[in-house]
């Protein structure tokens, strides 16, 4: 069995729940849950055409955006040991945004990396029926998946080296990008996962942009700007041949959609 990928989830925080889920299943094809009846916040599950869940919605409660929570996609990377991994990136400059919470799937807390990019460190619990199950939200060639994982930052050594000692990510390739410069990519046992890369908008916060799989980059550039998303770049083709598109969609969350190019 391979290494699990640090990438085990990703969570839409949206400001409209029904909104986001109509506009997500025209562009990338997916189904949203219902919120589980009782629970203390509108948390669904984002659904591939296989059942399985590619990530999951929180809806912003008002709370929320006045502490200055804003529409985005914020990925979940895992650890095995929690609170090792927790003490040791805040030691390394990360901020903790929202403490543990332990779920029956696991232990998590919202932090910042040291530049300010939000993400979420987690230790998952798979279930007792399958000790050994892994996460399967990212596939580097699927659609309907997360296929590539581009972090911006205002200081892309100091961010690898952050992610490469806390989450054995390894920069091995890197491809000039001029005066701006380098794209470096993510490897993991033997996968690329994506990118670092300097901001190129100097009012673009530190973040990472995930891309999802989509059997049709061009369709899912007439399907986001339909739906009322608003295209920033693409279609474009990048090295390897696939086509992406990056954009926000109508609540204001960015992303992008990778596959290709399609009709």
């Amino acid at each position: 069995m391979s290494r699990q990928v640090p990438f085990v989830w990703y969570e839409l925080m949206t400001t409209d729940a029904a909104g986001a889920a109509a506009f997500y299943g025209k562009v990338v094809g997916w189904t949203v849950s219902e919120p589980e009846p009782g629970s203390p916040m509108d948390y669904r599950m984002i659904l591939r055409d296989d059942g399985a869940p590619t990530g999951g919605l929180l809806a912003l409660t008002a709370e929320m955006q006045a502490g200055g929570a804003r529409p985005a996609w914020v990925p979940y990377l895992g650890t095995s040991d929690f609170d090792a991994t927790l003490a040791a990136i805040e030691s390394d400059g990360a901020t903790v945004l929202m403490p543990r919470t332990d779920i029956a799937e696991g232990s998590f807390a919202m932090v910042t990396d040291p530049q300010g990019a939000p993400f979420y460190l987690m230790q998952p619990r798979p279930p007792e029926a399958s000790p050994d199950a892994q996460s399967h939200v990212w596939d580097r060639a699927k659609a309907q998946h997360a296929r590539w994982n581009e972090l911006a930052t205002s200081d892309p050594a100091a961010a690898k080296v952050f992610y490469a000692k806390h989450f054995g990510f390894e920069f091995n390739n890197s491809m000039p990008m001029g005066a701006a410069g380098e794209y470096s990519f993510i490897d993991f046992d033997g996968q690329g996962l994506g990118a670092v890369m300097p901001i190129m908008d100097p009012g673009r916060p530190p973040s990472w942009l995930v891309y999802f799989g989509v059997p049709s980059a061009t369709a899912a550039k007439d399907a986001i700007e339909d739906a009322g998303g608003f295209v920033m770049m693409g279609p474009h083709e990048v090295p390897g041949g696939d086509w992406i598109v990056v954009a926000t969609d109508p609540q204001g969350a960015a992303f992008g959609v990778v596959g290709p190019q399609g009709d």
